[in-house]
């Protein structure tokens, strides 16, 4: 995960060890060692399912990863989620520890009560439990974190361009969304409001960047709703080619809702495409208002509200000077909130909290 690299790559004053189970792709700016998965993990997995109760690494695991992580500073887990799993880590390591959430980590399984005696041990055990919204900090705390031990870790924002977008004279306004292709991601509501807006410019289009599971049910809806070849799906996008595209666009859209207490933090293509200069229409969802302040830096809608979402996208092309106030104000809001000199800093500054008379 790219937000991960960053905060990782980004240290200054301390120099990463990055311990995994799985490695994909380059991890440029840091030491990365693979720990070999248990040869009877599905057994574990097995079990859990059976009892409710969450697998463990194995003792064999814990104390491979303890010898890799014993000369450094702390230990940073990333996603609390797989930190119940780490308990027989958490339990030996003899420096400090650190756990972060990040959004989708605070359901599912980890929310249920036969994950309790594990979390409640799990944040006894950390110095600090990091999260990356104030909403997510509340959750974590609703799972049973002493509120004492939260903190906010801001995610980091890369280098981005600022790229002035000019009215299409033909109105063939080109509409944006980037996120995995999951319901809470509000799809269909983004191409149901699309449907309305499109009925004022029929040249407009609508592209979605990602993918996941419900890239066949999208394509259906978007057929259903007569889009035909004015909405395009292109995949997962690396940096280079999302960015490229947004710098295409007219206006970002990402109508966030609440599934099985499933939240979002603050979604990181919605920052990065608001420091492009996209102007932002979102929903009152999760971490998102603590980023877009309605009619400041974006536009803000009520959840599952396709009729709403389609009247911030016209109110957007029918008031060009609220449009281009909101692109540029979002992009200095989101660059000096989220920029890499500040978060670092932030993030270096809990590392020394968290390792302070240790």
């Amino acid at each position: 995960m790219l937000h991960v690299h960053r905060q990782i790559a980004g240290l200054r004053n301390y120099s990463p060890l990055v311990i995994t189970q799985k490695r994909e792709g380059d991890w440029p700016g840091a030491q990365v060692c693979v720990v070999p998965r248990a040869m009877f993990r599905f057994l574990a997995r097995g079990l859990e399912r059976l009892t409710g109760r969450p697998w463990q690494i194995s003792g064999r695991e814990a104390e491979f990863m303890e010898a890799l992580a014993s000369a450094s500073a702390l230990l940073h887990i990333f996603f609390g989620d797989a930190a119940v799993h780490l308990l027989p880590l958490i339990r030996r390591a003899g420096i400090p520890v650190v756990i972060s959430f990040h959004g989708a980590d605070v359901t599912g399984a980890i929310a249920t009560p036969g994950f309790e005696d594990a979390r409640r041990e799990m944040f006894g055990l950390a110095r600090l439990i990091l999260c990356r919204s104030a909403q997510l900090a509340g959750k974590v705390a609703e799972l049973g974190c002493d509120p004492a031990k939260l903190r906010i870790m801001r995610t980091v924002l890369p280098e981005i361009a600022f790229v002035p977008r000019a009215t299409p004279p033909d109105g063939a306004w080109h509409i944006v969304q980037a996120a995995r292709l999951v319901p809470k991601k509000g799809l269909a509501t983004s191409l149901r409001a699309f449907a309305t807006f499109k009925n004022s410019f029929p040249e407009a289009r609508f592209t979605i960047a990602g993918e996941g599971p419900l890239e066949a049910e999208l394509r259906s809806l978007a057929a259903s709703l007569g889009l035909g070849d004015s909405v395009s799906f292109t995949g997962f996008l690396p940096q280079p080619q999302l960015q490229k595209l947004f710098s295409s666009a007219h206006i970002f859209l990402h109508p966030s809702e609440s599934i099985a207490g499933d939240v979002e933090g603050i979604p990181n293509s919605l920052l990065e495409a608001m420091a492009s200069g996209l102007p932002a229409v979102a929903t009152r969802h999760g971490g998102i208002p603590e980023v877009v302040d309605d009619g400041a830096t974006g536009l803000l809608c009520p959840e599952r509200d396709p009729a709403a979402v389609a009247e911030a996208l016209l109110r957007l092309v029918r008031e060009p000077a609220l449009c281009r106030s909101l692109a540029q104000t979002g992009s200095e809001s989101v660059r000096n909130q989220f920029s890499a000199e500040r978060r670092i800093a932030e993030i270096e500054s809990l590392y020394r909290e968290a390792t302070r008379e240790f």
